[in-house]
């Protein structure tokens, strides 16, 4: 079951149950079962303290997975700095789809995705792209 949670911040526009419904399909489509899995939005400061505490890295980021996944069934927490995916938006395409491409690639990774090398991002954004288009044709049925 998916769940979400506002620690202390707003997410403007968040239809929450269907995009618990796209990330659960998500999850089936990349052949697993979804487990217990909590998005947690959170605010930059919060966000870039547990950067440094769990990942000893001393900078803003957007999202922070951490994976209880066993077997063939994905659990985990997503913790997403809504100020950092705001800012972020700017420069991409706008709030709404900034967060859903946050979102889904923290999904991604708990369903074994990488992002470090060159060859494991070019899959990532392709499989990021694929669920989106996803999600925006699911909208509008």
């Amino acid at each position: 079951m998916i769940e979400i949670f506002l620690d202390d911040v707003k997410v403007p526009g968040l239809d929450s149950e269907l995009f618990v419904l796209w990330l659960t399909e998500v999850i089936k489509c990349e052949g697993f079962e979804c487990g217990d899995l909590n998005l947690i939005f959170v605010g930059d400061e919060k966000l870039r303290g547990m950067n440094i505490q769990f990942l000893e890295h001393d900078y803003y980021t957007d999202i922070i997975t951490f994976d209880y996944s066993e077997d063939n069934v994905i659990s985990g927490e997503l913790y997403i700095s809504i100020d950092r995916v705001a800012e972020n938006a700017l420069e991409q395409e706008g709030l709404d789809n900034e967060l859903k491409r946050v979102c889904v690639h923290g999904v991604l990774h708990l369903c074994g995705y990488g992002d470090k090398k060159h060859e494991e991002i070019i899959v990532m954004r392709g499989k990021e792209n694929y669920y989106m288009d996803k999600f925006v044709s699911r909208e509008t049925n």
